[in-house]
Formats: C-alpha cells, structure tokens, sequence
C-alpha cells in the first residue's frame, strides 16, 4: 500500500484478507458465500446491528430464467426467449454485456448455492411474468423462492439477523407467500385450512415460549437466513455495525477499506478486491431528491428498507471514480404502501403486493376515479398513479372494498375476519362509511365520482370482465385474484355496507440506478474502463432491468447471480462466455466445476 494510501490510518488496527464484501443482502452475502468456497478468506462489514438488509424484509423471491428448480418442476424455457423478453423491458437502457452475463450464469449460480451450501430453493411456477403477453415473456417458472429455514440453525447467531417487517406478520408469525398464505385466507372456509393455520399457532406459540420469537423463518427472511448460516460455514467473517468510512487505493487500484468498529477502525487490506453491496440509496434523502420525482420535498416517499441503506456504496464508488446510471426512467422499484401507525408513536409501512388483485377491490385517486388496472403489478400500479395524479401534488390513492371483501381477505394490514378490526379503525388507518358518500366524507375523495365509479365497476361485475382497466386479464393478474372466484378471479361487485378504505402512497423495493458495472460485475469509471479491485452487486449495481420491472424476484435473482460472478471473478476462475455461445453456456452450468 502507498504512503499516501497509509495517511491518516496509522492508528487503526490492520488485517488482511483476499475479499470484502460492503453490506450483508442477498448481492454480498452471495459474494461472500461463494467467494469463501473459492478458498478465499473473506470479511462482510455491515454498517447495521443486524445481517440480512432488504433481502430479510422482502418476499423472497428471485427471477432467474432457466433455473434448475423450474426445469425439474416441467417448466420450458430458453435463453433466447428470456433474452427477448429483457431487450423488450429495458428498451433504450438494455445493456447485453451484463444480460447476457446474467442469463448464462444464472442457473450456475442457483446450481451452485443448491450443491454447495445451504441455500435451498423451492418452485413457483404459476408465478407469471408481470408482462407474460410480451416478446419472450412467459406465464410462470423464472421465479423460485428459498425454502423455509428453522432459525435453531443459525443458534447463537440468530440474535443478529434482521426480524422481518413487524406489518407483514401477524403476532410475530411470519407467514409463507403461496400455499401457507391461502391458508390463512380459508381458515375461516376450509376444515384443511382452518387445521393447517391451528397447528401453525401452535407450533409459534411454542416457539414464543421456548425462545422467545418465532423461529419457523420464510420468504425473504429465510434466504437471508440460509445465506448467512452458509458464510459462518465457509469461515466468512461476519461485522455488524462496521460502517465502511473509505476505500483504499494504491497505484489506481482499490486495494482495502477503512472500517470504523465499536472498538476502534481497522484497515482492511484487500489482496482481491472489494464488493460493493450495501443496499442502493432508499433512505438517502438528498440522492432521492435528485432521482425520485415525486420526493422533492422528502415527504412523498414511505421506503420499508432499513433506515441504514443511506447510499454508503454509490457514494464510496463515486469517491473512487465510479459512475451512478442517472439515466433510467424509473430510479427504482415502486410498490404502493400504506404508513400503519404503531404503538410506541413511530410509523409502520406495509406494501401492498396482493391485496390489490383480490376481487372486489378497485383503487381510486382523491376525485374518485380509477386510473389503472389493480391487479398489475406494484411498479406498474405506481407509474399509473404518477401518469394520473396531479402535477405538484402527492402521489396518493385509496384502496375501496365492502363488508365482505374486508371480512374475507382483509386489506392491507388489516386482517381477515375473525381478526378484530377496532383497532385500525380506532388508529384512523382503515377508514370506515355506512355508504360511499359516507366513505368519501372520511377520505376526503369526491363523492359524486366515488358513487358513479363503483356503479359502472358493478355492471361489469355480470360479464366477467372490467371494461375500464381489464383487470384480472393477464395470468399474473389472475395468480394473485381468488380461483374460487368464476369467471373472473379478479372481480367481484363493491355492494354491501360498510365500506371501508386505506390511503396507499408510494415506497419502493429497493432503487434501481446503482453502479455502472460489466458483466463481471467489475465497477466502471467515467470511461467506460473497469476500476480495478471494485465490485458490485445487488443494489449497489446499475439494475440489468434498465429501470423497469419484468418479474417477481428481478432484484434478488441478479443480485445473488451477479454475487456469484463477482466471486468467480474475483477467484480468478476463467472468464464466462457471457457474451458468446449463451446456449451452450447454459446447457453446461449443470455440469461445469463450481469449486476453486
């Protein structure tokens, strides 16, 4: 390392390794883990208590076409047809170099963290594409889920993973999107549900009284949770509140990092590199005043991402000559959300991913009027209401259901009967009318408009089909309606009082314009030229999406991906095809040699 890197450093403690990974999501713990079964010696610095970021709060899903989980639950898909389907999603901002890196190492990568670690997946391949009726899209299989994960295996280190959002549990059970999820929605309707959903409350309480939380861990949570225990396997040393000051540099090469810990900082020495993947910038407020359109002021934008992804990586990139993509036509995953208010005076936020595509739900802006299809997707529901809403004012809307809607499926962070209701309806987050004038008194919407939408929503209720918006007309939309529901899963009339709503905002699941990189997920300065030892993942990276949302799961799918070839990479394994014979390149990721 050069004097000039040394300066001001001769007080901290220094280590060597050959990696360090910034933040510990799906991006860096991926890294970390595969990284570490390279042989590698590896140490994760996470700037918060707990492990896990975003991935932990999230649904858990990662979109990787032609993925070995899909493949052995009969689904068909092709590296051409995926690729189709990308370059007609990105558009202008579609970048082959790190696509088709993506869709050649892709089931690698799932392939791998099956055979290697414990990182274990289940299908879901009714999960459709959001676009399945676009070039190259498909109505289920490139999505898969990490299966369930019993917290007693993390032992001891369970304390430091992050809990899940305390809005998408109920009593602290964290319940399983899918299958366990319809459950809970029949338990009320179904002998096999209502038995299902009591040995699950058994089964939590038990684990309430012996351990103190739940311990059965789903969704996001578990693959947080398998990744994490597959790095303790591999000897990856794991810091929490270590926040990353700066990068160190010698001879034009980012060759470590300054790390501040709770006894002192340390200076880290790189022999390989450094992984940047601490999460984007959703709570960044000054960055979002700059991308986020809708959040000039800072009071238009609700994100349930840890308070601690406040951008740390762009910035230590951008310190080291790296450039941020400004030019996307969204800066990051919209989701509506609904601000739930809590106990203690503080705010909770709940994204809203299914309730939307429920029959008998519409959404309308404050004049009363729909403005898109519900049942689409949550970026998608977003942009319309950006497109609709008025110019200068915040991006709002209102969920609008009946008496046995709520008492069915629930709304929001309402639940469903025999769920008691008073409390939101006390807190002011469920708004409640005798009547839709009523209603539309307690919301504030326009009542004359508010009545004329739901009676033009009711005489469309007899053919089955919504006239205005086509909900419940794609198979991504029919996946979350209610199959019970003929013959259309997605409709059912808003007829009997009382009515009830929840104001919804925008938030996001996580930002897109992240780091400029290649399809080795090597960091790019401002020529287009790979700055040597710094890599990417996860958030961190400039999204391969280019700024729009093909699926369930685009997030997690590149980041653990992008993880992995960072990690190769880094090992110094041979440079993939990813730009040649994608065919061949995914044909042989069965069968190629994941070791060191």
């Amino acid at each position: 390392m050069s004097s000039e890197a040394m300066a001001g450093t001769m007080s901290a403690t220094m280590i060597e390794c050959d990696v360090l990974v910034v933040g510990s999501g799906a991006g860096g713990l991926a890294a970390a883990v595969a990284a570490a079964a390279r042989g590698l010696k590896v140490v994760v610095a996470e700037k918060a208590s707990h492990v896990g970021g975003t991935t932990a709060l999230s649904g858990g899903f990662m979109w990787v076409p032609n993925n070995p989980v899909s493949r052995r639950d009969g689904i068909a898909d092709t590296v051409e047809a995926a690729r189709t389907y990308l370059r007609h999603e990105a558009g202008n901002h579609f970048n082959a170099e790190c696509v088709d890196a993506f869709l050649a190492s892709g089931p690698e990568a799932i392939d791998f963290f099956e055979t290697r670690t414990k990182v274990q997946f289940e299908p879901a391949s009714a999960f459709s594409d959001y676009h399945p009726t676009e070039p190259g899209g498909l109505p289920g299989g490139r999505s898969i889920k990490a299966r369930d994960f019993r917290g007693q295996e993390l032992g001891k280190q369970l304390k430091r993973l992050r809990p899940p959002l305390p809005e998408l549990t109920f009593v602290g059970l964290m319940i399983g999107s899918g299958p366990e999820l319809k459950h809970f929605f029949n338990v009320t309707r179904s002998v096999r549900s209502a038995a299902y959903v009591a040995g699950r409350l058994t089964s939590h309480a038990r684990d309430l009284a012996l351990n103190g939380r739940g311990m059965l861990l789903t969704n996001g949570n578990a693959l947080a949770a398998r990744l994490f225990a597959s790095a303790l396997d591999f000897g990856v040393d794991v810091w929490t509140d270590a926040p990353v000051i700066r990068l160190e540099h010698a001879d034009g090469a980012v060759v470590g990092a300054l790390v501040q810990r709770a006894d002192g900082e340390v200076l880290v020495q790189t022999r390989r590199g450094v992984v940047l993947a601490a999460g984007g910038f959703p709570q960044d407020l000054e960055r979002r005043r700059r991308m986020f359109p809708h959040d000039r002021a800072n009071d238009g934008h609700y994100s349930p991402a840890p308070a601690s992804n406040t951008g740390d990586g762009l910035r230590l990139g951008e310190e080291a000559g790296a450039v941020v993509e400004q030019g996307y036509p969204n800066a990051a995953a919209w989701v509506p959300v609904s601000r739930v208010p809590r106990r203690d005076g503080s705010w909770g936020v709940f994204p809203h991913f299914i309730d939307r595509a429920k029959p008998g739900l519409i959404a309308v802006l404050p004049n009363g009027r729909r403005f898109v299809n519900e049942a689409n997707s949550y970026h998608d529901f977003c942009q319309a209401l950006f497109a609709a809403g008025e110019k200068d004012q915040p991006a709002r809307a209102f969920l609008i259901v009946d008496r046995p809607f709520l008492k069915r499926y629930g709304l929001g962070f309402v639940k469903p009967f025999p769920v008691p209701v008073g409390p939101q309806l006390r807190s002011g987050y469920l708004k409640v009318g005798r009547s839709l004038a009523e209603l539309a008194k307690a919301t504030g919407i326009d009542a004359a408009n508010l009545e004329a939408t739901v009676a033009a929503w009711n005489r469309d209720m007899a053919s089955g089909e919504d006239h205005a918006f086509g909900k419940g007309s794609t198979a991504y939309n029919r996946f979350n309606g209610d199959v019970d529901v003929k013959p259309n899963p997605c409709l059912a009339p808003i007829a009997e009082a009382p009515f009830y709503a929840v104001e919804v905002v925008v938030g996001d699941l996580g930002t897109f314009a992240g780091l400029r990189a290649d399809g080795h997920a090597r960091v790019l300065d401002d020529h287009g030229e790979p700055i040597p030892g710094l890599y990417a993942s996860g958030n961190d990276m400039a999204s391969i999406m280019g700024g729009n949302y093909p699926g369930g799961g685009i997030t997690l799918g590149p980041a653990l991906t992008f993880g992995y070839i960072a990690a190769r990479h880094l090992a110094g394994a041979g440079d993939l095809a990813a730009a040649g014979d994608l065919a061949g390149a995914v044909g042989a990721a069965g069968s190629r040699d994941t070791a060191a």
